[in-house]
């Protein structure tokens, strides 16, 4: 069983910037395509960014596009998300996602996704 868990959460004003991080309990990480998703507590998690498992191919939402920036190592078994010019609307908690695919692929869809984070708060304040 694949456990990932999210840390770098925390409040930020508007403006400013976060970098979260991801990590894997997998020996297979290297072929997992990962995604961050965010959302309010009890509403649904929408796609903010994804990366394949070559880090060739990656996607935003078009909400962060410009701001967001995702990447991963793969010899430390994490991803990450930096978060700049961070706006209010950004406030969710953002959960990191996973899947066992090997291919050259990026998800936008929880259903897309086998394993997932608890996430890490991100509140913006304005």
């Amino acid at each position: 069983q694949v456990q990932l868990v999210e840390s770098g959460g925390g409040l930020v004003q508007a403006g400013g910037s976060l970098r979260l991080s991801c990590a894997a309990s997998s020996r297979t990480f290297g072929n997992f395509a990962m995604a961050w998703f965010r959302g309010a507590p009890g509403k649904e998690r929408d796609f903010v960014a994804g990366i394949s498992w070559s880090a060739e191919t990656t996607d935003y939402a078009d909400s962060v596009k410009g701001r967001f920036t995702i990447s991963r190592e793969n010899a430390k078994n994490k991803i990450y998300l930096q978060m700049n010019s961070l706006k209010p609307e950004d406030t969710a908690l953002y959960c990191c996602a996973a899947i066992d695919v090997g291919l050259e692929w990026v998800g936008k869809r929880t259903n897309a996704y086998d394993y997932w984070g608890q996430g890490t708060q991100v509140p913006v304040s304005s």
